[in-house]
């Protein structure tokens, strides 16, 4: 098996799913809209989305460790539009599949660390962190997306089969 090629197949299937979703966001919504007040709101949900196919993704594929001090403040990206959210995605997507195909064989197996301050959260193998903290974190804020659009009236597109909207 090649192993990197089913990487590339998976990101590329992933990719296509993630857009179709964020394509289902009503126009024009109210981005600080939440379903519950411990929710996300949907622009931070949105933008957090695009950062894992985005910036999160190119940090663990191309650096060895990501390190912040311990009074930094994340300023995480919230789209002023639907459209401003469709660029940013659609401009990040190839730089980080081009990354992903250029990670070498041996790197998958090194560590990578995410540390805050003086704690280390993340310290595992490249290829855990990217299967876990880059797809399945993906995949798993794609589906609470699903839930914010239904509850917004829009209708959703399939991602592993069709959706009720589509039957």
């Amino acid at each position: 098996m090649d192993f990197k090629n089913e990487l590339l197949i998976e990101f590329d299937r992933e990719v296509k799913r993630t857009r179709a979703i964020l394509e289902a966001i009503p126009d024009n919504p109210d981005w600080n809209w939440k379903p519950h007040e411990k929710s996300m709101p949907l622009g931070r949900l949105a933008g957090h989305i695009t950062d894992m196919t985005g910036d999160w993704a190119m940090h663990t594929l191309t650096q060895d460790k990501l390190e912040f001090p311990a009074d930094h403040k994340w300023e995480q990206y919230f789209p002023e539009s639907k459209a401003e959210l469709l660029k940013r995605f659609d401009q990040q997507v190839p730089k980080t599949r081009a990354a992903l195909a250029s990670v070498p064989a041996a790197k998958w197996d090194e560590p990578w660390k995410f540390i805050f301050g003086d704690q280390t959260w993340i310290d595992q193998p490249k290829s855990e962190v990217y299967r876990e903290m880059v797809i399945s974190h993906l995949v798993h804020h794609r589906a609470q997306l699903g839930v914010y659009i239904r509850l917004l009236g829009a209708k959703l597109p399939g991602t592993y089969g069709p959706s009720a909207d589509e039957m």
